[in-house]
């Protein structure tokens, strides 16, 4: 079909006319001064952006533990408490997506494709290097295990209640109170539903497009390049810049007609597609790797995960050294989970209409931090057991190939590896493609005007824009400082949404679930269990 002139004009007014000017803006002059500085300086700024992740660690490390933890326990009061029962859109909306699906898909955007990324190398990183909590020899049975416990605690239950911390308050609002779907709805217990176009309100819709843009541009840099560094390891096929362009372009295109073509017809079927490789790939790996080694070593991992997840959480304040790993690994993906948060956990209210808070939080955070665990156990384990038992030097070529290769010697090692890997890389793609269609998604709708949904021109423009900074930050680098400034804006994410709970508790304990105060909801609730 061919466009005319008069058809582009018309999606370009369509364009300006419903975005937010203040937002988009902003956002922008903040991407192009970062590239304008990185290519002025490009020795300097990695260093400065550095040196300011690492001030913002070190000062309020003790603040993001804690926030981390109260989002838990927020959490967990949802599901086990009388505020649970609440249905977001009222007692007579139902969800517009099965089960299946609404799992599928937050599974599929929340986690990224980092979950491939690390699957088969965090677990050995800290088998060699063992944390400062892990009493072990490195490379010894006591280290797998503790290795292991490490990646449960960073990618588990934490990890996910901060993007609940930051969704269930946005749909409470946006659904039962009127507000608009934003990230700035946070603010709703005080601003009120009628002043989240203050200022106030859109600089907080502008740190979370850009920690979106720097945290899904980074991903789509880091597992390109993993896609490329596996084509060449496995098949010696040396890859050049215009190879980036083709992957990261192709990328791009597929999620941008998945976001083009909406939640339900889009990325509602690759969620699904993903999800599926997701079970085929761990089951696969469970049947034919060492079965029996990763049921023995996952289960003592998470025992001592479940066990110690409070004294994990806080080790850092209890003394136990290691104030540099702390801050290279627990504290970055603290505030890493925070700076994804709000795309997040925007798509999760999106999608969550219909549904109680109590099925929201328990599968926001219980039922995929289980696929979670259930994969690093698996493929992790896999790792650890083929270094250990010298079957395969998958270490060594972390250290000649980087982290990025390392499945790729995993899955050689076991029988049908050849299929095993193309299901790997595979998932690097679907998994990045449901990461990027979702964001897009969230990004569209927070650079249009309040009320305005998204048309395709807009979500056209995000998409070119992620895959496009995705591509530079391969060819001319500058992907660890870009996701070195994403995570500083983590940090104030987390403060948000800290107060955007507050405002909830402090709202839910005022009104409570039917009109009551939250302590006459309890007592009913005993009495009546008491009949």
């Amino acid at each position: 079909m061919h466009m005319g002139d008069s058809d582009i004009n018309e999606l370009w007014n369509r364009f300006q006319n419903e975005m937010d000017t203040t937002i988009v803006g902003v956002t922008m002059g903040i991407l192009v001064l970062f590239v304008l500085v990185r290519l002025a300086l490009p020795d300097t700024v990695p260093y400065i952006i550095t040196d300011v992740r690492t001030g913002l660690l070190n000062t309020f490390g003790p603040v993001f533990l804690t926030l981390m933890v109260v989002f838990v326990l927020f959490c967990t009061a949802i599901i086990i408490g009388p505020w649970g029962s609440i249905r977001l859109g009222g007692p007579d909306a139902t969800p517009s997506y099965t089960f299946p699906a609404y799992f599928a898909m937050f599974f599929s955007a929340g986690i990224a494709a980092g979950i491939v990324f690390w699957g088969p190398a965090e677990a050995l990183f800290h088998y060699n290097t063992v944390p400062p909590f892990v009493d072990a020899a490195a490379g010894s049975s006591a280290a797998a295990t503790g290795a292991l416990k490490t990646v449960l605690f960073h990618w588990g239950i934490s990890a996910w209640s901060a993007y609940v911390a930051v969704g269930v308050p946005i749909a409470y609002y946006a659904y039962n109170k009127g507000a608009p779907l934003r990230v700035s709805t946070l603010l709703t217990p005080f601003l009120g539903t009628d002043n989240l176009d203050s200022p106030l309100a859109k600089l907080v819709d502008v740190l979370a497009v850009f920690a979106t843009i720097g945290g899904v541009a980074t991903s789509v840099g880091f597992v390109g390049n993993q896609f490329l560094s596996g084509v060449s390891y496995q098949w010696g096929v040396q890859t050049t810049n215009l190879d980036t362009l083709l992957v990261v372009g192709g990328i791009t295109v597929i999620f941008t007609v998945s976001v083009v073509t909406g939640v339900k017809r889009g990325i509602r079927r690759i969620a699904a597609v993903n999800f599926g490789l997701f079970l085929v790939l761990g089951l696969v790996t469970l049947i034919v790797g060492p079965t029996l080694y990763i049921i023995a070593n996952g289960s003592v991992a998470f025992v001592g995960y479940a066990v110690e997840f409070i004294s994990l959480s806080f080790a850092p304040l209890l003394g136990d050294g290691g104030g540099g790993w702390y801050n290279a690994w627990t504290l970055f993906y603290w505030v890493w989970w925070f700076s994804w948060a709000p795309f997040a956990g925007l798509f999760l209210a999106a999608i969550s209409k219909g549904r109680t808070l109590r099925t929201v939080a328990t599968t926001g955070v219980f039922a995929t931090s289980l696929a979670t665990i259930v994969w690093f156990a698996i493929i992790g384990g896999t790792s650890l057991h083929l270094q250990a038992e010298g079957i395969a030097d998958i270490a060594g070529v972390m250290g000649e190939s980087g982290y990025a290769v390392a499945a790729f010697p995993l899955f050689d090692a076991l029988p049908v590896g050849g299929l095993l890997v193309f299901l790997f890389m595979a998932l690097i793609i679907t998994f990045l493609v449901t990461s990027a269609d979702t964001s897009t998604l969230t990004i569209s709708i927070l650079a249009t005007e309040q009320g305005v949904a998204p048309t395709m021109p807009t979500r056209v423009f995000w998409g070119v824009l992620q895959g496009a900074f995705g591509a530079g930050l391969i060819i001319v680098g500058g992907g660890p400082a870009l996701q070195s400034a994403a995570v500083i804006t983590g940090g104030p994410f987390g403060v948000i949404a800290f107060v955007g709970v507050a405002g909830l508790v402090k709202d839910f304990y005022s009104t409570d679930v039917e009109g009551k105060t939250v302590v006459t909801a309890v007592n009913d609730a005993i009495n009546s269990r008491g009949d």
